[in-house]
């Protein structure tokens, strides 16, 4: 009862804090871009600085975040990757489900960052869309951030990886960075209630530019799934 407590205080100031950010923030992020990204930097560090003494959730971040201009391809356990994930780089834009750009403030900040809506209900049309919509936003610097399973996969649980992150691999001739995560054990895709522990995302070696799809889609998935299984595991050795 009482880490539900913990948890509901920490999710109610997590959010709560959106509209003071957005507020405050937004004559900046109206006349530059630069505003739109230091708002979402001061609120994800906030979130990550009250999330050990308010839910008890540690958070870690391992390997090497990226500063230069590439892909980011991302384990999806919950909400707290894309936090942490971002809170790490110095300029990430998101491939999102266009649904979220009807969210108020967080949808109309996430266009201003230079992230990119797509519909995931027509498969084949969201991928030239998505990959159309990156070559023209090419002007915009920073890490592009793609989660390949598509939505939040909850530990133990298995989805494919979708063909549109081999896409945009190609299309951008960049290095690919993958992430790994434990932090869907900590903060559930679902429910108030946080546990405690350690939440760890790590930036894996970079996968260079120019291997086939098939190629990279093989080792892509090879690498996140087995670092977020290890990390798992270690998260569930330390809580024996």
């Amino acid at each position: 009862m009482i880490q539900w407590l913990r948890s509901l205080v920490f999710t109610l100031c997590a959010y709560g804090a959106i509209l003071p950010v957005g507020v405050l923030w937004a004559p900046w992020a109206i006349l530059d871009r630069k505003g739109a990204v230091a708002a979402a930097h001061a609120w994800t560090r906030f979130v990550l600085w009250i999330a050990p003494w308010m839910a008890g959730i540690r958070i870690e971040v391992r390997g090497t975040p990226p500063t230069g201009e590439v892909m980011i391809a991302a384990k999806h356990q919950s909400f707290l990757d894309i936090i942490m994930i971002y809170a790490s780089v110095p300029q990430g834009k998101f491939i999102m489900k266009r649904e979220l750009i009807r969210a108020p403030i967080l949808g109309q900040y996430a266009l201003r960052m230079g992230c990119v809506p797509v519909d995931r209900g027509k498969r084949g049309q969201a991928v030239r869309k998505m990959v159309a919509d990156v070559r023209s936003g090419r002007e915009d610097p920073g890490q592009l951030i793609i989660y390949p399973q598509g939505t939040r996969v909850p530990p133990g649980e298995s989805r494919p990886y979708k063909t549109g992150t081999g896409a945009l691999y190609q299309e951008l001739g960049q290095p690919c960075v993958p992430v790994a995560c434990n932090v869907g054990l900590f903060w559930p895709k679902k429910g108030i209630m946080k546990r405690p522990g350690t939440a760890i995302i790590e930036f894996l070696d970079p996968i260079p530019a120019g291997l086939s799809i098939p190629a990279f889609m093989e080792r892509l998935e090879h690498e996140v799934e087995s670092a977020s299984n290890r990390l798992m595991d270690e998260a569930r050795r330390a809580a024996r």
